[in-house]
């Protein structure tokens, strides 16, 4: 993935950012909430129907703007998996308390675009690949593809240029061969060749979303290490 790679280099990468654990499913529920909730497998939301806020209801309930971006969702806050859209993948689909907001605000991807180029990208917000853009079922050069065209639209809007917004790219999990080590870059106009080696997590990136809202870190991630301080970030709201 050598344009990934060079995007790290270049910003911010993290060498010590771990997974919680094994499937996807509770990893992505701890990025939007602070918590695995204790799930184990990858079942629907019909399964897994869960209380209490996200990150992204957190912003809206404070005023804030929040957005999810799903490739290949066939529509908005869509509660089951299509063609190559799959739902655990997509967490806000999982809070019952805020199945409204999701099915307002939780997109296909499609939407995307525009919003890069207004600059009315949101306060919270998450773009998730598709089964192959995420190079579970495509190749790692398909998936760095996808990743130079959708990370390079959001670094040439406004939002970015301005430094408010900071891109973080990462993974659920490992392969089962790294100790669920993942990929983990930081890109933001403030990071240039940052190398960060505190022990990071999805519990720290769930913090960080709290964090740039200006907002009190949920469950877990209360306690997490601070991907800002990690990383150096200026944060602007």
């Amino acid at each position: 993935m050598p344009w990934t790679y060079q995007l790290g280099r270049q910003y911010g990468l993290a060498t010590d950012f771990h997974a919680m654990t094994h499937p996807s499913l509770p990893n992505y529920l701890a990025i939007a909430s602070g918590s695995t909730f204790g799930v184990r497998d990858d079942a629907d939301p019909s399964a897994h129907p869960i209380s209490g806020p996200s990150v992204f209801g957190e912003a809206l309930a404070h005023g804030r703007a929040a957005q999810v971006y799903a490739d290949a969702m066939p529509a908005p806050c869509a509660l089951t998996d299509s063609g190559r859209y799959l739902v655990r993948h997509n967490p806000w689909t999982y809070f019952t308390d805020e199945r409204r907001e999701c099915e307002e605000n939780d997109v296909p991807l499609d939407q995307f675009a525009g919003d890069v180029r207004s600059g009315h990208l949101p306060d919270a917000g998450m773009v998730v690949p598709d089964g192959c853009h995420d190079a579970h079922d495509c190749s790692l050069a398909t998936a760095d593809a996808w990743l130079k065209q959708e990370v390079g639209l959001a670094m040439s809007g406004p939002d970015f240029r301005s430094g408010r917004l900071v891109i973080v790219v990462t993974a659920d999990e490992d392969d089962g061969s790294q100790g669920n080590v993942v990929l983990t870059i930081v890109v933001h106009p403030s990071t240039r060749g940052v190398v960060a080696t505190t022990a990071l997590s999805h519990l720290s990136l769930s913090r960080l979303y709290s964090e740039v809202l200006g907002l009190p870190p949920l469950r877990g991630a209360a306690s997490a290490p601070s991907m800002a301080q990690a990383f150096g970030l200026s944060l602007v709201r």
